[in-house]
C-alpha cells in the first residue's frame, strides 16, 4: 500500500466518530441486538459477542493491521475464545471501513465453513451501504442464532458466559 493509501485509511479512522457511531447504533438498536442475542442464546450452546468499533486507532490503521487481524485481538482481549463448550462468536464491526468479520471458537469452526459466515457479513455490509444498521445487523445475529441452533442446539439450562449488548468501542 502506498502512502497515499495508507494515510488516506489511517486518516478515515482517525476522523470515525463516536456521534457517527451513536447515528448508526443509537441506543434503541443496541438494544434489540442485546435482546436477539439474549433470545437466540436460549436456543443453542453458542455464545454470541457483537463489538462495534468506530475506527482503528491511527498507528494500526497506518500499520495496516486489518479488520480481521483487528477482530481476532478482541476475540482474544474479550474472551470470547474462553466459553465451556468452545463455542464463542466474535461479530465485529468496523464503521469506518463498514466492514464486518466473525470469529469463531474451535468447537464452532470445525462445523460451519468460512463461506457461510461471509454470507452473514455480506448481509451486514450490503445493509450498511444503504444505511440499514439495525435491520441488516438484527438480519445478520438471527442468521448466526440459526447456524448455533442447527450445529449446536442447547441441551438444557447453562450459564450465560459472555455479556450479550453489544459493546461500543
Amino acid at each position: 500500500m502506498g502512502f497515499g493509501q495508507r494515510f488516506g485509511r489511517a486518516w478515515r479512522h482517525l476522523t470515525s466518530s463516536s456521534a457517527d457511531a451513536r447515528r448508526a447504533f443509537p441506543e434503541a438498536t443496541l438494544v434489540a441486538i442485546g435482546e436477539a442475542i439474549t433470545a437466540g442464546e436460549q436456543t443453542h450452546r453458542g455464545e454470541v459477542r457483537l463489538i462495534v468499533e468506530k475506527g482503528l486507532s491511527f498507528d494500526d490503521a497506518w500499520d495496516g493491521v486489518t479488520n480481521r487481524q483487528r477482530a481476532v485481538a478482541l476475540f482474544a482481549d474479550y474472551g470470547v475464545w474462553d466459553t465451556e463448550d468452545n463455542c464463542g462468536v466474535l461479530i465485529y464491526i468496523n464503521l469506518a471501513e463498514h466492514k464486518v468479520d466473525i470469529v469463531a471458537d474451535r468447537g464452532i469452526d470445525r462445523k460451519i465453513d468460512s463461506a457461510t459466515w461471509q454470507a452473514v457479513c455480506r448481509t451486514m455490509t450490503e445493509g450498511f451501504r444503504q444505511g440499514q444498521f439495525h435491520d441488516a445487523t438484527l438480519a445478520a445475529v438471527a442468521h448466526v442464532n440459526a447456524l448455533l441452533q442447527e450445529h449446536f442446539p442447547a441441551n438444557g439450562a447453562r450459564p450465560n458466559e459472555l455479556p450479550d449488548r453489544p459493546l461500543m468501542l
